[in-house]
């Protein structure tokens, strides 16, 4: 049974190695250790660093330096954070592993990168009008597969993680969220789905090679949305979205194939990584039971990789038992399920929530359970954890 909490790298630097691998494993029952290799930028409240209580993160960077001799092909490159550059954390912890230590898990946010994305604009996703998403590298871009394969490539081959978590291997939503975000519009939730649909020039080609129509796809999107910048207040299109999934739009056709032809780039990008990788080290999908918005098909998720975690924050013990039976029956009784849980306030209030949470996850069929965050929480909320932790052994014992 693995049990991980995702870490960041200057939470280990800020409170110490072994302070925080103690406490991971003494509070939260932890074997497993979830650290950002690659993230992306943020601002982050710290309750318990000794440096700081606020923190922005350098954008689209990894937490290790890259190897200058694999990368000095690729078109687009990591950059190491400077708050990583006087220490060599990943492979402390990678090599800590054959010693008892926690397992690494190198936890890998892939095409979410504002840094990567505006440099390398070409590469981002964009609109069916053609404006470029910021924040988001497209998977249909043959150098933001390679810079996806070669990262599990370096991570996987130097590090020897027990796994890699793959954090946004498919198409990002305009909602994903950025700075001073604004809507005059009041844009439903289809229209803001279609804005977020990807007509790059990669995506077109790939999808004219699959014999689908993006042109026509990307004009049905481009007639729908300029009609909702005309009306005067929100009208939906497509009422059933998401509840019916990409099924709401099967009254357009070409937008339809096109939706579905969505999944190919996505899930091959996947199939890649797992390639890639050292074949010690597993690789898991980290998405909810949302990820066909991104052009996931979580009908063949174990086919391409080697299992998922479950984002399930704040749900019912009711929801989580339904959303871990639901996926246990897709991906097959061998591969990995795990539960990934919350410790912040927004989604628990007490221990006793994340335990029924937990509870009705190993019931319904989870292997194990990843939490969320050491640094962003505060101390006695990792002993929440650790009820947590204990709770799910013994209902998946008893």
């Amino acid at each position: 049974m693995d049990v991980s909490v995702w870490t960041y790298a200057w939470d280990m630097l800020d409170l110490g190695v072994e302070h925080v691998t103690g406490e991971l494993a003494a509070l939260a029952g932890a074997t497993h250790l979830s650290l950002a290799a690659a993230y992306h930028a943020g601002r982050f409240i710290q309750p318990r660093s000794s440096r700081r209580k606020i923190f922005f993160p350098e954008d689209g960077t990894v937490y290790y330096a890259p190897d200058a001799g694999l990368w000095q092909e690729a078109e687009i490159t990591p950059r190491q954070a400077a708050v990583s550059r006087d220490s060599d954390l990943m492979a402390r912890l990678g090599a800590a592993q054959s010693g008892g230590g926690l397992g690494l898990s190198a936890w890998t946010v892939c095409l979410h990168n504002t840094r990567l994305a505006t440099t390398h604009a070409g590469h981002a996703m964009a609109t069916a009008f053609g404006d470029r998403l910021a924040f988001a590298l497209c998977p249909s871009s043959p150098a933001a597969r390679a810079y996806v394969r070669k990262l599990v490539q370096e991570i996987s081959h130097r590090f020897r993680p027990a796994r890699i978590e793959l954090e946004t291997p498919g198409f990002l939503e305009v909602e994903h969220g950025f700075h001073h975000e604004k809507d005059g519009v009041g844009l439903t939730a289809d229209e803001a789905f279609l804005m977020s649909v990807c007509f790059c020039p990669h995506c077109l080609e790939r999808a004219r090679a699959a014999g689908v129509d993006g042109e026509a796809a990307r004009r049905a999107v481009v007639e729908i949305l300029c009609d909702a910048c005309e009306r005067s207040t929100p009208v939906s299109r497509f009422p059933e979205f998401p509840e019916t999934g990409l099924e709401a739009f099967r009254a357009v056709p070409a937008l339809h194939d096109y939706l579905l032809w969505r999944r190919e780039p996505v899930m091959s990008l996947i199939a890649d990584a797992r390639d890639a990788a050292h074949p010690d080290t597993a690789i898991l999908l980290v998405d909810g039971p949302s990820a066909w918005r991104g052009g996931v098909d979580l009908d063949r998720v174990s086919s391409v990789c080697d299992g998922m975690i479950l984002c399930l924050y704040g749900q019912t013990p009711e929801t989580t038992a339904r959303e871990i039976a639901a996926m246990r029956r897709r991906l097959g009784a061998s591969a990995s399920l795990i539960l990934g849980l919350s410790a912040f306030q927004s989604a628990v209030a007490s221990a006793e929530p994340l335990c029924r949470a937990a509870i009705a996850g190993a019931q319904a069929g989870a292997d194990g359970l990843n939490y969320y965050n050491y640094g962003l929480v505060t101390r006695p909320r990792l002993g929440w954890m650790g009820e947590a932790t204990a709770a799910f052994r013994a209902a998946r014992t008893g």
